[in-house]
């Protein structure tokens, strides 16, 4: 190969646009610092800011509300007033998304700020996906990324176009795009990777289901792949670390500040509990020394108007957490963290809360210890409650998950959930309330008796038959008729965001936006 090949990377829709894609902005590193003509499309984002924009008419009062007000809500979103008043900041994200719902529904589809799908096509069957490609024009994302793709094509022809599909969300938008590229440069090499590709990849028998239409699918991480597509040079493993937003328009997203997305792992440092995609798909755990990643980060928040920093590990190190204490960051941050006894240390927590923390995601799942051990969650709800209330003490928010229906739940440790939920709820900001689904392919899914979840060769989730009788349905009446009756959690759970969720708790945090209880 003599000079590299050029590449486009597109980030199909729909994913939350609150926020740059932070694989995308890996790969741009990595290519470019082999020297590779890279460019880069968010073809989400500008999908659902052209749907706002479309032309559309109204026949109900909501519809022309928001109609009215588009340009000035889509405006707020990106303004930090508009989240110091939840009610208004709401109404804001629910206008701007009845836009999005309506302009969705003249191609007969689903779209929100946080998904995209259509009745007649399902993102966990080949076959669909590949009419997806086929009847392109039918997608309602269409008019935009034709028109900005051509606009690409015209400048200069990628030799390579790589799309990076994270989501199911995104699978249906991403096959459209394809066959677009298909019809419009036949002859290109289009690769397909990200962490829904890693998922199917790990299907038991994947072949490839998709010939003539992608050329290469990628598992796991694609940087060292595509750049050896671009130049020929084999580089091995890359680094952890290393992310170049200068091909995306940050002030676009809406948020009220810059996010930076930041990984500073791959994997997770515990992988030991059950049913975790991390455990099946063994992936390999790396870190990156703490004192190169806030080098990096004082860097890109430096130069870059970053005003907030996400963490995307799937738990941050407890290292890297002693770290920032003694070396705080320039701007606020939040991340995912499992609950260990650092959290329930005044000292390590007011560190930091110092270092910027504003808000830390915590994975408590049940509030029953019998439940957590039969997950191999290692933690223990003494230690959780004391966090969650030491955390709280500290000023950092937080953002708790539960998980409802898992094989060694019934309702009597549901009701536990319930009590130990309303002895913390003053320590508690957010609320995200999950039923379990069972991964097909987990080391565990063997143990029961399953059907199909999604009639599809590509899902990822099967049903079961509950070793309690704790089904679905039983847990979705729990979880409205029981769970979310006490007004203390119905109160947390108003707090959660609209569609952005975790994404945007923390700018409400900031501009004290929720109820405070300390």
């Amino acid at each position: 190969m003599n000079a590299p090949r050029a590449i486009l990377l597109i980030h199909p829709p729909v994913a939350k646009p609150g926020e740059p894609p932070a694989g995308m902005a890996k790969l741009v590193h990595t290519l470019q610092t082999n020297g590779v003509d890279c460019r880069l499309y968010d073809a989400s984002l500008d999908g659902l800011l052209g749907l706002l924009d479309a032309p559309l008419t109204a026949e109900d009062t909501w519809t022309r509300r928001a109609l009215a007000h588009r340009r000035t809500n889509i405006e707020s979103l990106r303004n930090p007033t508009l989240y110091t008043n939840p009610d208004r900041y709401k109404r804001a994200v629910m206008d701007v998304n009845r836009v999005i719902a309506m302009a969705g529904q003249r191609f007969r589809t689903t779209v929100s700020l946080a998904n995209y799908a259509d009745p007649k096509l399902s993102p966990v069957r080949s076959r669909d996906l590949i009419r997806a490609a086929e009847n392109v024009e039918q997608n309602p994302f269409y008019p935009v990324f034709s028109q900005r793709l051509r606009e690409y094509f015209e400048t200069s022809e990628p030799d390579i176009i790589g799309l990076s599909i994270n989501f199911m969300s995104q699978a249906l938008g991403a096959f459209a795009i394809i066959g677009f590229i298909r019809k419009h440069l036949p002859g290109k090499i289009i690769v397909c990777g990200g962490g829904l590709i890693t998922s199917w990849m790990s299907i038991p028998g994947f072949d490839n289901p998709f010939h003539g239409l992608v050329d290469e699918l990628v598992s796991g991480p694609g940087e060292a792949r595509l750049a050896y597509l671009c130049t020929g040079k084999i580089l091995g493993e890359t680094p952890v670390t290393g992310y170049d937003f200068s091909l995306l328009e940050t002030e676009r997203y809406l948020s009220p500040r810059p996010v930076l997305p930041y990984a500073t792992t791959r994997g997770c440092w515990w992988k030991k509990c059950s049913f975790c995609p991390e455990k099946a798909e063994d992936s390999r755990y790396r870190s990156t020394i703490p004192e190169s990643v806030t080098a990096e980060l004082l860097q890109k928040t430096a130069g870059e108007n970053f005003g907030l920093i996400h963490f995307l590990d799937n738990a941050l190190p407890p290292r890297l957490l002693s770290h920032l204490c003694a070396h705080p960051l320039p701007v606020p941050w939040y991340g995912f963290a499992r609950i260990t006894h650092h959290l329930t240390d005044e000292s390590f927590v007011r560190g930091l809360r110092q270092s910027g923390c504003v808000m830390l995601k915590l994975g408590v799942e049940s509030g029953d210890q019998s439940v957590l051990d039969a997950m191999h969650k290692g933690n223990n709800l003494e230690m959780t409650a004391k966090a969650l209330h030491t955390l709280n003490r500290a000023g950092i928010a937080t953002y708790v998950y539960l998980l409802f229906g898992t094989p060694s739940e019934d309702e009597a440790a549901a009701e536990k959930t319930l009590i130990f939920t309303l002895e913390n709820a003053a320590a508690i900001d957010f609320l995200n309330l999950a039923i379990f689904n069972l991964p097909a392919y987990s080391l565990e899914a063997d143990d029961y008796e399953t059907v199909a979840f999604y009639e599809g060769d590509l899902s990822l989730y099967r049903e079961f038959v509950h070793p309690k009788g704790w089904n679905r349905d039983r847990v979705r009446r729990f979880l409205s008729q029981r769970f979310k009756k006490p007004a203390t959690i119905r109160k947390i759970i108003n707090n959660d965001p609209p569609f952005f969720t975790s994404n945007h708790a923390p700018f409400l945090v900031i501009q004290k936006g929720i109820t405070s209880r300390r």
